[in-house]
């Protein structure tokens, strides 16, 4: 089987970001924001293509990488993800052992301030517990997801209207389409601290970030989307209501879900 990584990025220089990152497979890098070019290069033998686009959004970054794909296996990343030297035998020897899964979540240890999952044994990802994982956590087989016509969308994440939540839809569609996803309690990176400290997207735990919480779990959970906003606030209130207390980042959730 063969990995592809797909980065999404924004105005990078392509080759020394996959020598941080440090790819040891095919890779496949979208950069946005710059003028439109193609090249391609080698890392350790393997073949890297590099795309620039003028667009914005991390949503259509990830659809532009997702469209020139061809492995078997496609481990989506970011920018600021580093790779262990061992991932590429990782991912196979987990597919190899689970031939029923479409996707698999392995552990990225994520900075501190972003830390919100780890897989402590192998079990199944389902409609209760899907929201937890980021898209750099996840590999698929390229062939079901072509199979199921699933995308992500371009209303939210980085550079999109709603800060964030891009991934949870994107596992959301694939659960939906019958996609099977399993978690996996492997180790395959980490996740490095920005230069100047900061997030893309991420400005704290304001109100914006609450109120496009609430229009995500619109999208997410439906009529089950107060109850599980509850869940999601009391579950990380020590973390993520320090400034915003509970009841008032419920508030803006609820304006979040009736303005949807």
């Amino acid at each position: 089987m063969k990995v592809q990584v797909l980065v999404a990025a924004v105005q990078e220089n392509d080759i020394m970001l996959a020598e941080h990152m440090n790819i040891s497979t095919e890779a496949v890098i979208c950069n946005q924001c710059q003028e439109v070019a193609y090249k391609e290069f080698e890392r350790k033998g393997r073949l890297v293509r590099s795309y620039a686009f003028e667009d914005r959004g991390v949503g259509r970054n990830r659809n532009n990488a997702l469209l020139r794909a061809d492995g078997d296996l496609v481990l989506f990343a970011d920018e600021d993800i580093v790779y262990d030297d061992d991932y590429e035998a990782k991912i196979i020897s987990e597919f190899e052992q689970m031939q029923d899964a479409d996707i698999i979540m392995f552990n990225v240890a994520a900075v501190e301030s972003r830390q919100t999952y780890e897989n402590t044994r192998r079990k199944r990802v389902r409609w209760y517990n899907y929201g937890r994982y980021p898209t750099y956590a996840m590999c698929c087989r390229l062939s079901a997801l072509r199979k199921a016509n699933v995308w992500f969308s371009l209303l939210f994440g980085g550079g999109a209207q709603y800060s964030n939540g891009e991934d949870s839809l994107f596992i959301h569609d694939c659960l939906k389409k019958g996609l099977k996803i399993y978690a996996a309690a492997v180790s395959i990176g980490h996740e490095r601290a920005r230069k100047n400290g900061e997030s893309t997207w991420f400005k704290g735990y304001n109100e914006k970030f609450f109120y496009d919480r609430g229009v995500l779990y619109h999208y997410l959970y439906g009529h089950m989307q107060r109850p599980f906003a509850l869940r999601f606030l009391f579950s990380h209130k020590a973390l993520m209501c320090r400034q915003i207390p509970v009841r008032q980042a419920y508030k803006l959730m609820v304006k979040g879900m009736k303005e949807a």
